[in-house]
């Protein structure tokens, strides 16, 4: 218990959060769209949606939001639901593996009501096809009974308003990816937005950040506003501790570096990930259960934790023989590529 307890203070850039750092989270929520930073086109485009739909006295169409995680796919549900005056109800695709537990969500949901579903791809194939069949219709049919004697009981919805969130829009069946009337792609912030975000967020802490720390840590945020804030409360904690509460660039960086978080935003993990690659398999290419296991974590640790960051980054790229490191990983780890010739190249230096 205390391995994980340490764990999770270390890694301030780790997918998980104990309730401590959700219930923070929360209190940063923006709570309508004037206040939401970043994503400029889509709030136009949802404000345009919601807009319009409150003008007819209507429920506003299903809003799918993907894209990676700590964006604000959820704070944006909340918004819509606080637009529209509506109650938010609020499930995770995991959380459904039956249709009935579907079933149950959608017969206590009253009129105008915004259903979150985060991690809709998820969703059981059961529950695939009540969904669609109840966003396009309003309705659903609970089946009573086994075999000849089973029957049909349809059951009548009030409108209501589904939000899906998801990471990987493509695992979507394409009959309930066409039930949304708006998708909107979130797309990962420029530092600029991000230094706004941090403003923000430390003047509702009661905190007065210096320019030039906002702007350090808005370069290690990995362009996502929860890492930015987690960040931001860290840096607050060594100020307090270690200094006299000031948030200044050298607090900033002390912190940061503490917590193991470099000038390219990369944590522990995906240093580990660089140094098996570049220093163990001379840059690849070499599988990702090879990868993996060299560093300690299993593979879907390693996909969905590590490499989409270190992929849009550029320090490593895939190939169909496997991952392979950019000159740019080994000048981060300040190392010299490989010279490749004609008979080692890096489809053969796999078996070196």
């Amino acid at each position: 218990m205390e391995e994980t307890n340490d764990w999770a203070v270390t890694s301030p850039l780790g997918a998980g959060a104990d309730e401590v750092e959700r219930a923070a989270e929360a209190a940063l929520r923006p709570k309508d769209l004037d206040s939401f930073v970043g994503q400029e086109k889509i709030r136009r485009q949802l404000d345009l949606v919601l807009k319009a739909a409150i003008g007819r006295g209507a429920c506003p169409d299903h809003v799918l939001l993907a894209g990676p995680p700590g964006l604000g796919k959820t704070t944006l549900a909340m918004i819509i639901a606080h637009e529209t005056g509506t109650s938010l109800r609020l499930t995770s695709g995991p959380a459904i593996q039956h249709a009935g537990d579907l079933a149950a969500i959608l017969s206590a949901l009253q009129e105008g009501d915004v259903l979150f579903i985060d991690e809709i791809h998820r969703l059981a194939r059961t529950a695939d096809d009540m969904l669609y069949l109840a966003m396009a219709d309003f309705r659903f049919d609970v089946v009573v009974g086994n075999g000849p004697g089973a029957t049909y009981i349809p059951l009548t919805l009030p409108p209501f308003t589904v939000v899906g969130a998801t990471t990987r829009s493509g695992l979507l069946p394409a009959p309930l990816r066409d039930r949304f009337g708006f998708t909107a792609h979130l797309d990962y912030y420029s530092p600029a937005e991000l230094r706004e975000v941090l403003t923000r967020s430390a003047r509702l802490m009661d905190a007065e950040l210096d320019p030039q720390a906002a702007a350090e840590m808005a370069a290690r945020s990995r362009g996502t506003p929860r890492i930015a804030n987690r960040l931001l409360r860290r840096v607050i904690d060594y100020a307090q501790v270690h200094g006299n509460g000031e948030l200044s660039l050298s607090a900033a960086k002390a912190a940061l570096d503490l917590f193991e978080v470099d000038p390219a935003g990369l944590d522990r993990l995906d240093r580990l990930v660089l140094q098996a690659l570049c220093e163990r398999f001379a840059g690849g290419p070499v599988g990702l259960t090879t990868l993996a296991v060299s560093v300690g974590e299993e593979p879907e640790t390693v996909e969905t934790v590590s490499e989409p960051y270190l992929v849009r980054e550029g320090f490593i790229a895939r190939t169909p023989r496997g991952r392979i490191a950019t000159s740019t990983a080994f000048s981060h780890l300040g190392l010299t590529p490989p010279q490749l010739g004609e008979e080692d190249s890096l489809f053969n230096i796999e078996q070196t």
